[in-house]
């Protein structure tokens, strides 16, 4: 599991993989609730090498299953932030969403039915600015968060880049209620100007800005 990358952090290395009915967005909060053997000791690997693992938005099968399972092969690398042990062999893992990466060549699946593949990292988006155009949007997440924390809830991790259009776009795709071929197709846009731009689109259409 260990990563080897050029001066560019652009070599293919080996990533455990984690496919899950989502997706996975840069700097997004993933709960994770562990009870399978396999991941319980990817968790324990991740933990003592301070390694990532990879998350990957299933398109058929189950995140349990062995049989018939295919995903997406674009995914996001999650970070372990916190581990809790509510009770025996069960874990609440708390991880964060990092760089995208790109699978190489063909996923393999070992005996115990970890999914392992080859990847290579893809560039984080330009800081930017939201357009002036989209500033309603920007505010009406702002808002977002304000009404969800006045009902105990915290979806996103602080602190907030309300200057910044791909965080702002990444945040607005992890709540909008689309499915997840679309929610895929905008975690890959390399553009986060586009990405936010379509979201506005998006929430225009629905009169909620």
């Amino acid at each position: 599991m260990a990563e080897v990358e050029s001066g560019h952090g652009r070599a293919p290395f080996e990533l455990a993989l984690f496919p899950l009915p989502s997706v996975l967005f840069p700097g997004a909060v993933l709960p994770l609730k562990v009870f399978e053997a396999r991941y319980l000791d990817l968790v324990g690997r991740c933990l003592r090498e301070q390694a990532h693992f990879g998350v990957v938005c299933l398109r058929q099968g189950s995140s349990v299953g062995r049989d018939s399972v295919r995903f997406e092969r674009e995914g996001v690398l999650a970070r372990i932030e916190a581990v809790d042990a509510e009770q025996a062999g069960i874990l609440q893992v708390r991880c964060a969403g990092e760089q995208r990466f790109v699978i190489d060549g063909e996923p393999r699946q070992q005996s115990d039915g970890l999914w392992l593949a080859d990847v290579v990292r893809q560039p984080d988006d330009d800081l930017m600015a939201p357009e002036a155009a989209v500033v309603p949007t920007v505010k009406a997440l702002a808002n977002a968060i304000g009404a969800l924390r006045a009902q105990g809830s915290v979806p996103f991790a602080e602190p907030y880049h309300f200057d910044d259009a791909g965080w702002v776009a990444n945040r607005w795709c992890e709540i909008l209620p689309i499915s997840l071929a679309a929610k895929q197709r905008l975690m890959v846009l390399p553009e986060p100007q586009l990405r936010l731009r379509l979201v506005d689109e998006y929430l225009r259409g629905k009169g909620v800005v």
